[in-house]
C-alpha cells in the first residue's frame, strides 16, 4: 500500500496527478458557510463560524472560508473537474457540505462532469436543541460517480449515518468520526486509491488505511499537515508512507 501527502494548494496538486489514477474522491471542503448575510459569511473565521462561544477547546483556524457563493461555486468546480479527470471510470465523488450550500455543491458536482447521484445525511445527535423549532443537527454529503456505478462488486452502504462529532482527542474544527469514514472509503475497491484534496486532520486517511485502501492526501495549512501526517505514520505504523511537497 502507498500512502502520501502533498503540502500545498489542493488544485496545484490535483492538476499534477494522472489521468486515471484514482478510484474515489472523498473530501470535506472549506465550503464558505454560516451567517444570514454575506459579511457574515466571509468576514469571520472558521473557528468563529463552527464552533459555539462556549466551546471548551481552542483548536487553529483553517484557511479557504472567505468567498462568496458564486466564487465558491466556481472553486469548487474546478477542483471537481479536476478529481474527475483524475479519477478512473466508475470512480464516486463525495463531497460535505451543510444546508446552506447543498445545493451549490451538486451543481459544481455536475458542471465538474460527475453524475449526482444523491445526497446522504449525517445525522449528529449530540448537536444543540433549537429553541422554537427543529435544531439543525445535519450535515450532508453530496455524492456522485464517474460514468456508472461499479454493479459488479457485492458492496451494499447504509443511506445515513449517525454519528457525533469527536469529543476525546479532537484536533481540527470539523473534524468527521473515524467510523464513518470507514464506511465511506469502501466505495474505494480494495487496494484502490482514495483521493482528498482537503485532507485536515487526516481522519479520511486513517480510514482508508485501516480498510486496506491507499491514501492521496492534499493540505494547504501546514499545522494540519503536520497532525495528518502523524495520525496517519501512527496508521501505518511506519508502513511505507511518503511526504510530498506541492511541486511534487
Amino acid at each position: 500500500m502507498s500512502y502520501t501527502l502533498h503540502r500545498g494548494d489542493a488544485l496545484t496538486v490535483l492538476k499534477s496527478l494522472p489521468d486515471a489514477s484514482v478510484d474515489a474522491v472523498i473530501t470535506d471542503p472549506p465550503y464558505n458557510s454560516g451567517g444570514r448575510t454575506s459579511s457574515a459569511r466571509t468576514g469571520r473565521t472558521a473557528r468563529a463560524k463552527y464552533t459555539s462561544g462556549d466551546a471548551k477547546h481552542d483548536l487553529q483556524n483553517f484557511p479557504g472560508e472567505n468567498r462568496d457563493q458564486r466564487s465558491y461555486r466556481a472553486w469548487l468546480t474546478d477542483l471537481l473537474t479536476e478529481s474527475y479527470r483524475a479519477s478512473r471510470e466508475h470512480a464516486v465523488a463525495m463531497v460535505f457540505t451543510d444546508w446552506r450550500q447543498e445545493p451549490t455543491t451538486t451543481d459544481a458536482l455536475q458542471m465538474a462532469g460527475w453524475t449526482w447521484s444523491g445526497t446522504i445525511p449525517w445525522i449528529k445527535p449530540a448537536s444543540r436543541p433549537r429553541k422554537g423549532g427543529p435544531k439543525q443537527d445535519s450535515e450532508f454529503i453530496v455524492w456522485g460517480v464517474k460514468g456508472s456505478l461499479d454493479n459488479t462488486r457485492d458492496l451494499y452502504l447504509p443511506g445515513h449515518y449517525i454519528a457525533s462529532q469527536p469529543r476525546k482527542d479532537r484536533v481540527h474544527i470539523t473534524q468527521k468520526p473515524v467510523e464513518v469514514m470507514r464506511q465511506l472509503v469502501q466505495v474505494c475497491p480494495p487496494g484502490g486509491t482514495v483521493l482528498d484534496p482537503f485532507t485536515g486532520s487526516g481522519s479520511t486517511g486513517v480510514a482508508a488505511v485501516l480498510e486496506g485502501r491507499n491514501f492521496i492526501g492534499v493540505e494547504l495549512s501546514d499545522h494540519y499537515a503536520g497532525l495528518a501526517e502523524e495520525r496517519l505514520r501512527e496508521t501505518c505504523l511506519q508502513d511505507d508512507f511518503a511526504l510530498a511537497g506541492p511541486g511534487k
